[in-house]
Formats: C-alpha cells, sequence, structure tokens
C-alpha cells in the first residue's frame, strides 16, 4: 500500500476521467462523437488543471487528481508526473466524493474542496472565494444550472450529504440542501455557473477557448 501523500490544511480535490473513447463525455457523443467526447474530456481536465495551479501561486493549498478510467501510468503519461492521483474508488458518485472527503480529512485537512473539470467557469476568483467562505458555514456549494453543483466544500466529513441522492439529475441541488437542513448545516453558495455536458452547452466552452 502506498503511503498517500501530505497534504495542506485547505485541500483541493479534482474529480475527472481518463479521456478513453466511448467512455467518457458520453452525453456528448451524439453531438461531437466518441473520439470528439474524449478529446473534449481531456481539454477540459487540462482546462481546470491550469486554473488550479494558477491558483495555487497565490493561495497555501494542496490539490490532488481523483480519477476514474485508465491508470496511474496513463494519467501520468497523459497529465504528469507532477501531480497527486489517486483513484476514485467504487460507487456511485456520492459514495466517492464521500471517500476522498474522508481521506483528505484523515491526512489533515481542515477545509476541503471538491470540482469536476465540466464548469469551464470555475476560475482562480472562484476557488479563492471558496477557500475563503469554508472558513464560515458547514457547506459551501457552486450550484450548477443544470440542477446539480459544480463545487462542493466541508469543513468536516458529513457523510448523510452524499446519500440518496439522485445523481446526474435536475434535483441534486435541493436534494442535497434538504439534506443540510434536516442536519441543522450552514449552507453557502458561490455563483451559478454551467456546466458542458450537452451538445447545446458546446457554445460554453467554445466561449472559453476563443476568450
Amino acid at each position: 500500500m502506498s503511503i498517500l501523500p501530505k497534504i495542506a490544511k485547505q485541500h483541493l480535490i479534482i474529480f475527472t476521467r481518463y479521456p478513453q473513447p466511448g467512455k467518457t463525455k458520453t452525453r456528448l457523443i451524439p453531438a461531437l462523437g466518441e473520439k470528439g467526447a474524449a478529446n473534449l474530456q481531456r481539454q477540459m481536465t487540462e482546462y481546470t488543471l491550469s486554473k488550479v495551479k494558477q491558483f495555487q501561486e497565490s493561495a497555501a493549498i494542496s490539490f490532488e487528481v481523483r480519477f476514474a478510467g485508465g491508470d496511474l501510468k496513463e494519467m501520468q503519461n497523459w497529465l504528469g508526473t507532477e501531480f497527486n492521483y489517486l483513484v476514485q474508488g467504487e460507487g456511485d458518485l456520492g459514495k466517492r466524493m464521500e471517500n476522498s472527503f474522508l481521506s483528505a480529512f484523515d491526512r489533515g485537512a481542515q477545509e476541503v474542496v471538491i470540482i469536476g473539470i465540466d464548469c469551464p467557469g470555475v476560475n482562480v476568483e472562484v476557488l479563492t472565494q471558496a477557500f475563503e467562505k469554508i472558513q464560515n458555514c458547514d457547506l459551501l456549494l457552486g450550484p450548477a444550472v443544470d440542477g446539480g453543483y459544480y463545487l462542493i466544500g466541508l469543513n468536516r466529513a458529513i457523510g448523510k450529504l452524499f446519500t440518496n441522492i439522485d445523481w446526474g439529475t435536475a434535483k441534486v441541488l435541493q436534494q442535497t440542501v434538504d439534506i443540510a437542513q434536516q442536519l441543522n448545516l450552514s449552507v453557502a453558495y458561490l455563483q451559478t455557473l454551467a456546466d458542458v455536458d450537452r451538445g447545446e452547452d458546446l457554445s460554453i466552452w467554445q466561449q472559453i477557448n476563443y476568450q
């Protein structure tokens, strides 16, 4: 068993998937084809990592890449050997996020944020706000236009936030907020941003590319 890398008090986790055609960005395959969808996954992961590295220049954070599909060697060949890579593991998205939070807190992190790579609006300003706000609330959420969330932050492990959620639907954010209210958690929000999940979302990514 490999020793997990040391992390800072403020820790960021990036969820992504190895860009294997046919197994990633599947909802975009009708618009882009299998290779095109995988290529978009590749580009958006690289874009998100560039923003995180930019953020790290001005913030005392550590970060890790949690991946599904592929293996460590393929991830390193793709993105380089400088990053900490960990497998997302088994279970639905909720179970994988819950385990990622648990792992980070076990290693000494005090404020942990998870993002995906689907939201090109996540930039240095958004990440800066996230790590400022998470110090003053129990749960931080970045609402997505589609009813989900593009970012979640916690300062302790709260497993109930990840159970009985209809992942991949427009109910995710509201179900999470309902659970938080039942648990009497204080909730803070970032600005609402759009994910790139379907063909009609591609213009969001194209706008980023042309800036």
